[in-house]
């Protein structure tokens, strides 16, 4: 068959080109077009979703009409509706800010403070004495034990003695022999003057005569000044301690030969009862120090251990340098201790405290009280309203855990030192006493609130308890384990039921028409004050744990 191929359509379907024909690509615009309309659809969508949510938190949680009039006519109640919180939100953590906060304070009070100078010291031997042999010769034996106390004049260790005594018998039986002719010469001159009053022999003998006897007596001298020498010398062979002290390590053992010459010597004795300290104190606090001294004052001196925690020794400040250490821009300062139980040893890293004043009839507080800050040093003080006032303190010496405040808080006034983190000016507190478990140094079982003064073990001079810890408390016991009664209006609590477990309880809320803590009775008080006590670490925590879920649920 002849195909026409200039005429497409002269060609079969059977072998007609199979190829389909090409897609059509979407314009660039129309697909910019249609991302677009993608992000805006987007953007609708979260702005749709954050728009119902907001609207859900505030149907949630905005506050009924009868709590917003409480909260105006009396902002610190605290009081309103479960869901709406404690009046409008806008406190730390979204609690009422003019709710009642509990917290614990402690009155400042008039004391007396030493005046405390602080350095780091070096214990020091009062004499150290390096035992040497004086003569030279075989080391015999040892007798003296490492480390043992020795008194002065105890034999230490002998030398062989030979030698020396065969030196001595050597020069006495000199002396021996120039005494015989001294004795000689001296019956000669008597026969010359006799022979002189005679006229027998001329006056020149005679003069010769008593020149040699004076010669013999110079020699007797000198004979005898040997003999002395060689006894000295055999005594030498008996080494003995020259000062009293603690022995050291021997540096030779016996059957060495042992010679004046040597460096080490034979062991170090140093004098540890009494003993020396010397610290550094910084040039400025050097005129106090020397007004004391010029007094005649004796100051009293502490040693403690590297960790200040161990008291060592008490002493007394003994001297100071005559010159300030110009590297530095301090002085040394020597204290003497005495060590009849050996806790201070030469060489030993000690801390030093010294007593240099002490400021009478001071205002002192805390140091748990003092908070710094941008406006500098500060306290909360509890004014009679119970409301909170802050003040700038001016700090004055420390001692312990209490300082003096040369300003700004009067004796007599409270002074926050825990549940500090809430507070703001004119915010309105419930004052309890500071509560601290004995598990740690403040705080909770956990160890938190370390600033906490210790209710029970409080440092010499801190004040007594004011009460136990806040909240109204009832005398119902709270069986439940992990729960605690929920506040209800008026600040009582409603007691949960549940079955009682075998352990001991926290005390519970007292009863409705209490009042709260602040409208108990002083038997009340004492009860939970006494059930408080009997509390394990672990419930004081519970205890605290669920005064915070309480207060947050209250705030909420």
């Amino acid at each position: 068959m002849k195909i026409n191929m200039s005429n497409p359509s002269s060609v079969p379907p059977a072998i007609a080109p199979t190829t389909s024909p090409p897609q059509k690509l979407m314009p660039r615009r129309t697909r910019k077009v249609a991302k677009s309309a993608a992000i805006v659809v987007a953007v609708v969508a979260v702005a749709a979703v954050a728009v119902i949510s907001a609207g859900v938190w505030y149907l949630w949680f905005r506050p009924a009409s009868g709590d917003i009039a409480a909260g105006a006519q009396n902002p610190g109640s605290g009081t309103g509706s479960s869901k709406a919180g404690t009046g409008t939100p806008g406190g730390r953590f979204g609690a009422d800010p003019n709710r009642t906060q509990p917290v614990a304070a402690v009155a400042a009070k008039l004391g007396d403070i030493n005046i405390v100078q602080t350095g780091l010291g070096t214990v020091a031997a009062l004499t150290v004495a390096t035992v040497k042999s004086r003569v030279d010769g075989l080391l015999q034996n040892v007798v003296f034990q490492e480390g043992r106390i020795v008194k002065a004049g105890e034999v230490l260790a002998e030398i062989d003695p030979q030698p020396l005594k065969v030196a001595l018998a050597q020069v006495e039986g000199q002396l021996a022999r120039d005494q015989a002719q001294l004795a000689n010469a001296r019956l000669d001159l008597e026969r010359y003057r006799t022979l002189l009053a005679q006229d027998s022999i001329a006056k020149q003998q005679l003069d010769a005569q008593d020149a040699l006897v004076k010669q013999f007596e110079g020699t007797v001298k000198v004979d005898q000044a040997q003999v002395d020498s060689a006894k000295l010398q055999l005594s030498y062979t008996r080494i003995t301690a020259p000062i009293s002290g603690r022995l050291g390590l021997r540096q030779m053992d016996a059957g060495n030969i042992i010679r004046a010459s040597d460096a080490t010597g034979l062991v170090v004795i140093t004098q540890v009862d009494p003993i020396t300290v010397l610290f550094t104190v910084p040039q400025d606090n050097l005129p106090r120090v020397l007004k004391q001294l010029k007094a005649g004052a004796k100051l009293g001196v502490d040693a403690w251990d590297r960790d200040q925690k161990n008291k060592l020794a008490s002493g007394f400040l003994l001297s100071s340098d005559n010159q300030i250490d110009t590297a530095t821009g301090t002085i040394k300062m020597k204290a003497q201790f005495p060590n009849p139980d050996g806790m201070l040893f030469p060489n030993q890293f000690v801390n030093v405290r010294m007593v240099v004043d002490s400021k009478k009839s001071a205002t002192v507080i805390p140091m748990a009280a003092i908070q710094r800050g941008a406006r500098g040093t500060i306290v909360y003080v509890v004014k009679d309203d119970k409301t909170i006032s802050m003040r700038p303190v001016t700090l004055g010496p420390v001692e312990n855990d209490m300082v003096v405040i040369e300003s700004g808080v009067m004796p007599g006034e409270l002074v926050v030192v825990d549940g500090i983190d809430r507070l703001r000016e004119g915010a309105k507190v419930e004052v309890s006493a500071p509560f601290v478990p004995r598990s740690g140094r403040g705080g909770d079982a956990t160890g938190r609130g370390g600033d906490r003064a210790k209710a029970g073990n409080a440092p010499a001079g801190a004040n007594p308890p004011l009460a136990t810890p806040t909240s109204a408390l009832s005398t119902t016991p709270n069986t439940t384990p992990n729960a605690f009664p929920a506040r209800i209006k008026g600040g009582t609590a409603a007691p949960t039921a549940a079955t009682a477990p075998p352990v001991a309880t926290p005390p519970a809320p007292p009863q409705a028409g209490d009042g709260g803590w602040r409208n108990m009775t002083d038997e009340q008080k004492a009860e939970l004050r006494k059930k408080m006590e009997n509390m394990t670490d672990e419930q004081k925590a519970e205890f605290r744990k669920k005064m915070r879920e309480r207060a947050q649920q209250n705030g909420q």
